[in-house]
């Protein structure tokens, strides 16, 4: 249609864009700095993480007016690769006869994270495997001097905190900080929750042009959206409301074809470094919520 010369008009319009971590990798392999940048990269972006036209850009000649910004972290349950992978060696003693050692190979980092979560929600108490059955079906392979191997009558291998390290250091040697945060390993129980982790340790800056309109810690920003429980086992950031969030006192107003952006940083190392570690899927948005001024067409 052809655009009104003259008349414009003015829709109440969130803009957004986000990062994504796609499932079983990690935000360090895409977010190697401690600034994560939004509205500045949206090409081969899919509707569900930026309706921005072009970076840090609005569409044609049209003006906005920011009155709102929020900060969405989802919550989803994190997915982990099967590589790396260890060989473990245990010494086993059936119920007759001597001891024997085996070896436990393909052990990946998904075996880690599932027993690791066993042993701790026991208390410590380690987990046994007393059949081959079990082995099997974890997909893992049973060897003896090199050679292919299965369980014998009274035999057993237990998995323990000592074991566990020991995969942990094993898979360490292979890749650098591949081995997940606890805030994934035991989401929701005791060990605090990735949003929390991040709205707490990062700072959010609103640039327009280049002038710094907002600068705050991100837990300024509540998301006031996702999902809403009082069971206790769900973390939101924010009321799923959109009144649940930060307003600004006086609109911030983008003028035509003036560069915008968002910038979180992780102002410490050590944080950085278990940031970088989380993997997906995951998906941190920005919104900046207000009212765009365009053409009638």
């Amino acid at each position: 249609m052809a655009v009104v010369k003259g008349v414009k008009e003015k829709v109440h319009l969130p803009l957004y864009d986000s990062i994504f971590v796609k499932p079983k990798e990690q935000l360090g392999k895409t977010q190697s700095s401690n600034v994560l940048r939004f509205f500045q990269d949206v090409t081969g972006k899919t509707k569900l993480l930026t309706n921005m036209q072009a970076a840090s850009l609005l569409p044609h000649w049209n003006t906005y007016e920011a009155r709102a910004l929020r900060v969405v972290i989802s919550d989803l349950a994190a997915q982990f690769p099967d590589a790396p992978t260890a060989s473990i060696e245990f010494s086993v003693t059936p119920s007759t006869g001597s001891a024997r050692n085996v070896n436990l190979n393909t052990f990946s980092l998904r075996h880690f994270v599932d027993f690791k979560r066993r042993v701790e929600s026991a208390g410590g108490a380690p987990s046994t495997l007393t059949k081959q059955d079990d082995i099997d079906a974890l997909g893992l392979k049973l060897t003896a001097g090199g050679l292919p191997t299965t369980l014998a009558a009274g035999e057993a291998i237990t998995i323990d905190r000592s074991v566990l390290k020991d995969a942990e250091i094993k898979f360490e040697q292979q890749v650098s900080r591949v081995v997940p945060v606890s805030e994934q390993i035991f989401p929701n129980n005791g060990f605090g929750s990735v949003i929390g982790k991040f709205i707490y340790n990062t700072v959010t800056t609103f640039f327009v042009g280049e002038k710094i309109m907002i600068q705050v810690p991100t837990w300024f920003f509540p998301s006031g959206a996702g999902p809403y429980s009082e069971d206790g086992k769900v973390t939101t950031h924010g009321e799923p409301s959109p009144q649940a969030t930060f307003r600004f006192a006086e609109p911030i107003f983008v003028d035509t074809q003036q560069n915008f952006r968002v910038e979180i940083e992780i102002p410490e190392s050590d944080v950085l470094s278990d940031l970088q570690k989380l993997y997906g899927p995951l998906f941190i948005w920005v919104v900046i919520d207000g009212y765009m001024t365009r053409d009638v067409q």
